[in-house]
């Protein structure tokens, strides 16, 4: 036994030094010479995070404090997107605006992808009465439409940042279940689980050591065109008043309420929220598209 790890060892160093060292830095330079509107998805959703992080170093006015003497003001040296009907610096708005969209994007979509993931491989899994139960239970919740599920979550919880971040999470969980599962399922046929199973091993540790791993290609691909999907889902919340509560600055809050009378007489209110909600969307769109190209076999050559 010993004489066989160190044949295997001498040939995993072998296969090394013919390879060379990984470099991530090729890595991303293939992907943008093969998905070049991929890699314009990423640089927008590079950008937005660089904006959201440095936020307290790029804005120059408190984004909730009025000033009404320079209410209504076009874009100029001084406020460089223009200010609202309550003198407030859009951009500092937007850019704040940028952290709750991400915040909320990230949380519910890594909340929701992940739980509904673990389920769909506990279901596929154990199969029977479980897999029954819970596959009708989740299109109960798919027969809702999206907005209207999160509206109906939202209204019960209460409006709150937390809670927003839970009532879209809920809709992601039934997409991220159904991909996952039916993964789950030809994997678990496989001659690895077959043999772990053979072995000994505990259903747990066949689930989370043997399947799920086989499962994150097809999670990523949900996680990343669910992010852009659940950040227009908040901004519709906060266009609709059920988003996050003001003064916060939010892009669909940013569309909604009062400012709705005064783009008549300065439509930069709502040329930039909409600008920045349509980039983020878009972004992460482009970005989706891109690594499930990436990452599907079947499309791998495309």
């Amino acid at each position: 036994m010993a004489a066989q790890r160190e044949a295997r060892l001498g040939a995993v160093v072998v296969r090394a030094r013919r390879g060379g060292p990984w470099r991530p830095w090729g890595a991303v330079t293939r992907f943008v010479v093969r998905k070049p509107l991929g890699a314009m998805g990423a640089a927008i959703i590079l950008a937005l995070g660089m904006m959201a992080v440095t936020a307290p170093w790029i804005t120059f006015y408190d984004p909730l404090a009025w000033d009404l003497p320079v209410k209504l003001i076009p874009p100029s040296a001084s406020h460089w997107l223009g200010t609202d009907e309550m003198g407030r610096d859009l951009w500092s708005r937007i850019v704040m605006g940028a952290q709750i969209s991400l915040q909320v994007g990230f949380a519910s979509v890594a909340f929701g992808s992940g739980s509904g993931g673990i389920l769909g491989i506990i279901s596929a899994w154990y199969g029977g009465r479980v897999d029954q139960l819970m596959q009708r239970l989740l299109d109960a919740l798919m027969s809702i439409p999206t907005l209207i599920l999160a509206l109906a979550v939202t209204a019960s919880l209460g409006q709150s940042l937390t809670n927003i971040i839970i009532a879209i999470a809920i809709t992601q969980i039934p997409r991220a279940n159904r991909i996952v599962r039916s993964q789950a399922l030809s994997v678990k046929e496989a001659d690895f689980v077959l043999a772990a199973r053979a072995l000994g091993a505990s259903n747990t540790r066949i689930m989370f050591r043997h399947i799920l791993p086989q499962c994150v290609a097809p999670w990523l691909i949900i996680v990343s065109a669910g992010l852009g999907a659940a950040i227009l889902i908040e901004a519709s919340l906060s266009f609709l008043g059920l988003g996050v509560p003001a003064p916060a600055p939010s892009w669909g809050g940013m569309l909604s309420g009062p400012a709705r009378n005064y783009y008549a007489v300065a439509p930069w209110m709502a040329i930039w929220p909409g600008l920045a909600l349509s980039l983020a969307v878009y972004g992460f769109n482009l970005f989706g598209d891109a690594l499930r190209d990436v990452l599907d076999p079947r499309l791998r050559g495309s």
